[in-house]
């Protein structure tokens, strides 16, 4: 049995895999146009496994070329000097295993050259492949490098310029087709920021899995075991991750593999929940190498928080150093009217996560004088969640705490109402044994929490005011997504951080559904005296 893999290439004989047709086809259009295609994107989304699966495809189908595959990962810590010498002899290794793998023989003149032929700078790599082009004859020379960014900084330059030479030299060359993938940019790499010297290029985007080819994903799962998804299940997948790859198949395995679901029961909503648990414990690569980052330049939790609350956004614009950043790992990307957007509601929840102090100082105070039973009072005796009550405490505990909330330990001041709106009510469903996860609809502007407890959905949005004509919209755009889950009201908490607040609690039918709404003051500063 074929099973869901999240540590490395993927292969169709042990592995459930996603064909990206329309991808692949567009590739092959342009290796066979002889363009030299960039991609780069983060890490776990699939980019070996797709161009290994290209490679084959065009060799099985096409044979007048001749494709190899490198990888520059070992080069991490080497010299040009090195890096050349070694590359030479990679390049011939991986021409005498395609001729292997077609059990044929290399011509005696090729043969002979391969076994002389060096590489020691980027001239002679130039020299290199405008003789291989001859004794290959009327083959194209396809070449795809893997992990490019690990290429010795001293090597870059020369590299790049001899393939833009060999690119503009003649129609029929060698390298016919190149690609080049990594996570980090040409211009990234460039680190002189000077002219690129691969103007070149032709960028291939890959993206993430839609939803169809999640569905196709998980539907070989069902068709092999007999095991099916519940349809609200793919979806939950999908919109958690945004088709993210190596996140779609880690709930699949979590779900398929650990959960020790009995094969003849429907894998359901709640079994997703679980998993979902399961994955944001266990933590992830580009979240981890976020928060490193973070915590190097913490001007990186002003941006993403930004985004993620403001309703006019921020601008995407890869000039500016921590946007390339964030896009860089994954996290963030440019949405359809030019805005930065947090890609998925997974990687959201981690960001508030980490940002979230361990202790704020304040979790003494969330509860009232005369709480009797911990957040258990906040529940019916048939043990639904009485959300307004809730809601109605959390604004009360702003009131209470004052100006102790400018004391929150690392954290900005402008997002301190939402951090802790965050924190009391992951306290509140881990009392009560509820679950709480995130949903970006539009990926910036509004937090959506969906909290769940005994199968009841309850939803809150929040944000920072921007204005009485934003607040307003809010309330209908929130309505239109209550609807959307099947639920009957939903809960508005907006922070006020003017200097002369407004507070508002409004409770209104809007179609037939009762938003209740929040508008609370922050502090700006602490009273003198």
């Amino acid at each position: 049995m074929r099973w869901f893999e999240t540590r490395g290439p993927v292969y169709p004989e042990d592995n459930y895999v996603v064909a990206r047709r329309d991808e692949l086809a567009d590739f092959v259009k342009r290796v066979e146009r002889g363009r030299y295609i960039v991609l780069f994107a983060p890490r776990q989304t699939g980019k070996t496994t797709f161009f290994r699966n290209a490679l084959n495809g065009l060799e099985d189908q096409e044979s007048t070329y001749f494709p190899i595959q490198l990888n520059f990962e070992g080069y991490v810590d080497s010299d040009a000097n090195a890096f050349y010498r070694s590359l030479g002899k990679e390049i011939c290794k991986e021409i005498k295993k395609v001729f292997q793998k077609r059990q044929e023989n290399p011509s005696d003149r090729l043969n002979s050259y391969l076994a002389n032929a060096q590489i020691t700078e980027s001239i002679s790599m130039r020299e290199f492949f405008e003789n291989l082009g001859d004794l290959l004859e009327d083959q194209r020379f396809v070449m795809i490098i893997d992990e490019f960014d690990a290429i010795p900084q001293d090597a870059l330059r020369g590299f790049l310029h001899s393939l833009r030479q060999i690119y503009l030299s003649e129609r029929h060359r060698c390298p016919h087709s190149l690609g080049i993938v990594g996570v980090k940019s040409i211009t990234q790499l460039n680190y002189d920021r000077s002219i690129s010297p691969f103007n070149i290029q032709d960028e291939f985007k890959l993206p993430n899995f839609t939803l169809e080819q999640v569905q196709e994903l998980l539907s070989q799962y069902t068709d092999e075991v007999g095991q099916p998804f519940a349809s609200e299940v793919i979806e939950a997948i999908h919109r958690q991750t945004a088709g993210q790859p190596v996140l779609v198949n880690r709930f699949a395995q979590i779900l398929t593999e650990e959960m020790d679901i009995p094969k003849s029961e429907p894998i359901t909503m709640e079994h997703f929940s679980g998993a979902r648990i399961q994955l944001l414990r266990e933590g992830h690569t580009n979240i981890d190498h976020l928060i490193t980052n973070i915590r190097r330049d913490r001007r990186f939790e002003a941006l993403l928080m930004k985004i993620a609350s403001y309703d006019e956004g921020v601008r995407f614009s890869l000039y500016n150093e921590h946007i390339n950043e964030l896009a860089t790992y994954g996290v963030i990307a440019e949405g359809a009217d030019g805005m930065c957007e947090i890609i998925n509601p997974i990687y959201h929840y981690c960001i508030m996560d980490a940002f979230k102090p361990i202790v704020n100082g304040l979790e003494r105070e969330y509860l009232p004088d005369n709480n009797r039973s911990g957040f258990e009072d906040y529940l019916t005796p048939d043990g639904h969640v009485q959300m307004a009550a809730l809601l109605d405490n959390f604004r009360d505990f702003i009131a209470r705490v004052g100006f102790r909330i400018l004391q929150v330990p690392d954290t900005p001041q402008e997002y301190v109402g939402q951090h802790l709106l965050f924190a009391y009510l992951e306290q509140f469903v881990q009392s009560v044994g509820g679950t709480m996860y995130l949903e970006v609809r539009t990926g910036r502007g509004r937090m959506d929490i969906l909290i769940l407890h005994r199968k009841q959905k309850y939803i809150v949005e929040t944000k920072i005011w921007g204005g009485d004509g934003r607040y307003q919209a809010g309330k209908a755009q929130l309505a239109a997504y209550v609807r959307s889950e099947g639920v009957e009201a939903g809960y508005y908490v907006v922070f006020d951080h003017r200097n002369a607040p407004e507070p508002r609690v409004e409770t209104e039918t809007l179609e037939g559904l009762t938003i209740r709404s929040y508008v609370i003051p922050v502090i700006q500063e602490r009273p003198s005296g």
